[in-house]
């Protein structure tokens, strides 16, 4: 059973950053902010950039939708086949290579920001970049748990189904099959670190067990 604590924007990014700030300073921090695109990850990570600088941590962004397979692969069922886009959308090894492992324990710190350019599907010429340790990766996405990737803080942005179904444009509907088969099987309210409630933007919550 969860239940909601009501929280301000701006406390739920205090709260994140302190949990982040609060990992150890000698080792690097890779922190996946995941949910739906109606519950605007990339907006909270973000967020998060500047307070964790303030605290002395180097911080680089990556977003998931870089780290897409090409469209031959992608696409191979269609457009708008959602087991495609839950199964097969995702560069998984890709993101585990180029951005994840060089931050495991003992690793380069040499990060990929951005891979595959999928509005044109074709690389990026991204360098690479050295992330000092004690430094965080903030990585946006969706679909990113229940993939086995090294996260050392995970933040899930739930939507309820109506607020999912509200909230998702008319040309990404097909997708909501996919997003159900996420709770279902990923179960990310488990797997995430931090579950907020996020179907009023203005109004978020924290969901804890109680």
């Amino acid at each position: 059973m969860m239940r909601a604590r009501p929280i301000s924007h701006d406390v739920l990014v205090e709260e994140l950053t302190e949990l982040i700030a609060a990992r150890p300073r000698d080792a690097w921090v890779r922190v996946a902010v995941d949910g739906a695109p109606a519950a605007r990850p990339g907006a909270l990570a973000d967020d998060l950039v500047a307070p964790l600088r303030l605290r002395g941590r180097p911080v680089l962004r990556v977003s998931a939708a870089d780290f897409l397979r090409p469209a031959s692969l992608r696409l191979e069922h269609g457009r708008t086949d959602p087991d495609a886009f839950y199964e097969d959308w995702l560069d998984v090894k890709a993101l585990r290579r180029e951005v994840l492992e060089p931050l495991d324990p003992g690793g380069s710190g040499r990060v990929l920001p951005a891979l595959w350019d999928s509005r044109v599907d074709r690389a990026y010429r991204t360098p690479y970049e050295e992330l000092p340790p004690g430094g965080v990766v903030l990585l946006d996405g969706t679909l990113l748990l229940g993939h086995g990737l090294a996260f050392d803080v995970a933040v899930h942005l739930w939507l309820s189904p109506g607020a999912l179904a509200r909230r998702t444009p008319e040309e990404e509907r097909w997708r909501l099959p996919a997003y159900e088969r996420y709770e279902r099987e990923a179960r990310p309210q488990q797997a995430a670190d931090v579950v907020v409630r996020a179907d009023h933007p203005d109004r978020p919550a924290v969901l804890v067990a109680g």
